[in-house]
């Protein structure tokens, strides 16, 4: 046997037993909806969220934070933009932009 022979053997072992593996053999989508959209609830899972253990309850004050943190990101980068059209120098630090 010759050194391409046991590697080309080796490989093609390697294969089968990679195609007959459990993780290759994944969900067939024998229960889905529509092509691609094969998610089920397990059993006890409600069909309305609200008001059920699995509803995460938003805190609308920490919704808030991420709305004003966004808002500030676009209040910088509105100054940032408006100094590089103005001068052609852009600064990334906000705080060193001229008043």
């Amino acid at each position: 046997m010759t050194i391409r022979m046991i590697f080309s053997a080796t490989a093609t072992a390697t294969l089968a037993l990679a195609f007959a593996s459990p993780a290759f053999a994944a969900y067939d989508g024998t229960h889905c909806k529509k092509p691609g959209v094969c998610w089920e609830p397990q059993p006890g899972y409600p069909e309305q969220l609200v008001g059920s253990k699995y509803d995460p309850h938003f805190d609308p004050a920490e919704l808030a934070k991420q709305q004003e943190s966004e808002d500030a990101m676009v209040a910088r980068n509105k100054a940032r933009t408006a100094y590089f059209i103005k001068t052609g120098t852009w600064v990334e630090d906000v705080n060193q932009i001229p008043k």
